[in-house]
């Protein structure tokens, strides 16, 4: 019986359930499915790996608690990466990091007016995913969230 449940507990700690250490799921570990068509309807619902790499990425570009107000001020205007320093209440140098990181995922672009680059929120997917992601948070907002 103790080695038995110093088996349980090492491999509790380790993040594994009980009788797995470590080892991945087997086809044979997976089990049957209770009603096959919902299944069939939820797997369907799946992304491509490709799909779940981006995002994935495009998720963890809003972990950022500035990148996430940078997206809601960029959400109605077009803002200077110094105007969006002073919004978000960060120095220039790590709003531009943090814009540098929304450009790469394609959540926001870049238009140079001379010698200022104004930023605006993309209208493609990458965009319009990291705005409504950050839009949910409008209902913990008093006063922002929409009215149904």
């Amino acid at each position: 019986m103790r080695l038995m449940t110093f088996k349980f507990i090492v491999c509790c700690s380790k993040g594994n359930s009980p009788g797995r250490a470590g080892k991945a799921l087997m086809p044979t570990d997976i089990p049957r499915p209770i009603d096959p068509t919902a299944v069939k309807t939820a797997e369907r619902q799946m992304l491509t790996p490709r799909n779940e790499k981006r995002m994935r990425a495009l998720l963890d570009a809003l972990c950022d608690p500035a990148r996430i107000k940078i997206v809601r001020a960029l959400r109605d205007t077009t803002l200077a990466a110094s105007d969006l320093a002073n919004v978000i209440g960060r120095n220039r140098t790590a709003t531009s990091q943090h814009l540098r990181v929304l450009r790469e995922h394609g959540a926001i672009i870049a238009k140079r007016d001379g010698k200022i680059v104004r930023y605006t929120l993309s209208s493609d997917l990458s965009g319009t995913i990291i705005e409504e992601a950050a839009s949910v948070f409008d209902q913990l907002q008093p006063g922002t969230a929409a009215t149904t």
